[in-house]
């Protein structure tokens, strides 16, 4: 089956090719899926996208022109994709539900530590031969309080590291799990209770209509002054305007971005020779209590070939017109 790959890195590319073990007939293409490029899958009956690619109404509708029955996508979330509209025009849709959720929570914490223990400014330091150890004071993570919002399976495996470092969990979720509270003393809470007593909160559920801008003015009102403040789940869940206003207050302490709002067409791409037209991110990377890293949460090897396996096999699934368990529309 002819299919196109949009959005395809030099560290996923080998991946996927060794997953297919040349079953399929794959079109790499290295550019994002927008209604531009939407064109470049003439000829083929399915494709396959990143987190970064948009399937909005407008592409969904040039897509289904040109034949494309099926979106393998290679991600867990689908905020990227209008399923009404794809359910609408009969084009199927499938995910990769859970790749790797160690690798989303090991980002998270090294987020945590380097904030706290000011790893970056310490070895800007050092390069520079600046030995002194003054301003990178941090705090001990044993007895301090940790806000999980979402306890899925990236949030669980969070809440089993925080507290192999000896920290208070709170969490909120729709769903409690009996085993997170037996295990690991996890108590659960509303959304405002978390945000009081939380001396680090960190987001763990996915983008849809009632969580975007979870974390807003409002919520930044109600946390602990120099709150540390960690999202490696979408970009969407946080008001970035909001957290620039809470960071400038002082009321946030610290701030992990593994996803941004507004990353469409900048996250995954090289823009060292452009001039940065996002003023939002410029002003959050002028703060030195702020780390940013490019939505690389997922990058590990076991998470590449799992997202790899699980879109070839969702394929195949497409293909020979069996059900894999995986489709959201």
């Amino acid at each position: 089956m002819k299919t196109t790959i949009y959005s395809t890195h030099k560290f996923d590319k080998p991946s996927i090719e060794n997953a297919n073990k040349g079953k399929h007939q794959l079109n790499f293409l290295e550019f994002r899926l927008t209604k531009e490029t939407a064109l470049l899958a003439e000829g083929s009956k399915a494709i396959a996208l990143f987190s970064s690619d948009d399937a909005s109404s407008e592409v969904l509708d040039i897509l289904h022109k040109l034949g494309i029955k099926f979106i393998a996508l290679r991600s867990a979330g689908f905020n990227h994709v209008d399923l009404e509209k794809a359910a609408e025009l009969n084009i199927k849709v499938a995910r990769v539900p859970a790749y790797s959720p160690y690798a989303i929570a090991e980002h998270t914490m090294a987020l945590i530590l380097a904030l706290n223990r000011r790893l970056i400014k310490a070895h800007n330091r050092v390069r520079e031969q600046n030995f002194s150890l003054n301003g990178l004071t941090g705090f001990d993570l044993n007895g301090k309080t940790v806000g999980v919002i979402g306890t899925g399976k990236i949030g669980s495996v969070l809440v089993k590291i925080l507290h192999g470092f000896g920290c208070n969990i709170l969490a909120q979720d729709i769903e409690e799990s009996k085993d997170l509270i037996d295990k690991y003393g996890v108590i659960y809470s509303d959304c405002a209770t978390l945000c009081k007593h939380a001396d680090i909160i960190s987001l763990h559920v996915p983008l849809k209509a009632s969580t975007k801008h979870l974390i807003n003015k409002e919520h930044i009102a109600l946390m602990k002054s120099g709150v540390m403040l960690i999202n490696t789940s979408r970009g969407g869940l946080v008001d970035t305007k909001a957290v620039i206003e809470g960071l400038k207050t002082k009321k946030i302490g610290y701030l992990g971005l593994d996803v941004y709002e507004e990353e469409e067409g900048l996250f995954f791409e090289d823009h060292s020779d452009d001039i940065l037209q996002d003023d939002v991110i410029a002003r959050l990377m002028t703060f030195n209590n702020v780390l940013i890293t490019s939505h690389q949460a997922f990058l590990t090897k076991t998470a590449l070939t799992n997202i790899a396996e699980t879109t070839i096999y969702n394929l195949d699934c497409f293909e020979k017109d069996k059900v894999s368990g995986n489709e959201v529309s």
